[in-house]
């Protein structure tokens, strides 16, 4: 069985990181880089960094700031928020990034994630997706979680893997920030779905949220932001807990 990851999500703005419920009321959480480098030391298996403001004000990613967190860890680093071209995932890499995650523009033109792949391996490319629920299923939203598709959860997510995404982000925007679980009824859906690994993100509060997200949501790995950032959760001991239910980890 494949070792689960833990993954620290910076949602960057303005150079700072921040948290807030349901993509809104943003607070602050701290230096992006110190944080980083912290996590790395706490023994997280990977990190996400999210340029949250990006697609919205219709410019590229902090590559200044990707450098600068490259350099502090030793574990693999995945970038998003304005990537919308092939030389915008060339430029993330070059800058430290082992992954690029894409959201809002492969859903304007889903071909980019083939171009992409193409380019630099699907083994680097993530499918980022905002997840909310309509009724028994889930619609996907764009631009930072603020416009609807139309487009199916499920459906797209096997679309994105076709045109040659690696691993699919999914984000449940209804549990975002509010630390009450993820939504295993999403996972589920997706992870059945597809064949790529799929992050679950959206809801992390207890230890209990992050093992049900791997033993009963059957994520790959588990993403979380404010459980980490304020210190509800610390990374060795949350590791020890998994490992002591069976679930297999990077201790």
């Amino acid at each position: 069985m494949l070792t689960r990851r833990i993954i620290p999500c910076l949602d960057v703005k303005n150079g700072r990181t921040v948290k807030g419920t349901h993509f809104l009321r943003l607070r602050d959480a701290g230096d992006p880089v110190e944080l980083a480098a912290r996590y790395a030391d706490a023994g997280a298996d990977e990190l996400v960094f999210l340029d949250i403001t990006a697609t919205i004000e219709e410019r590229s990613t902090f590559l200044e700031l990707v450098d600068r967190i490259a350099a502090a860890i030793q574990i693999p680093f995945t970038v998003g928020g304005g990537i919308a071209s092939v030389d915008d995932v060339l430029r993330a890499l070059d800058a430290g990034a082992d992954k690029v995650s894409l959201n809002s523009a492969i859903l304007r033109d889903p071909s980019l994630l083939e171009r992409c792949a193409a380019r630099v391996g699907s083994q680097s490319i993530v499918a980022a997706i905002d997840a909310r629920r309509t009724g028994s299923s889930w619609t996907v939203w764009t631009k930072s979680g603020t416009a609807a598709t139309g487009r199916d959860v499920v459906a797209w997510a096997v679309e994105a893997t076709h045109f040659g995404a690696g691993e699919i982000l999914l984000t449940s925007m209804d549990r975002d920030g509010t630390t009450s679980g993820y939504d295993l009824e999403l996972l589920r859906a997706v992870g059945q779905a597809v064949r790529v690994p799929v992050v679950a993100s959206g809801g992390a509060g207890t230890t209990d949220h992050i093992a049900a997200a791997l033993l009963e949501g059957g994520a790959d790995a588990v993403l979380a932001a404010s459980v980490f950032h304020f210190g509800t959760i610390l990374i060795p001991e949350l590791k020890r807990d998994l490992a002591s239910r069976g679930i297999p980890i990077r201790l």
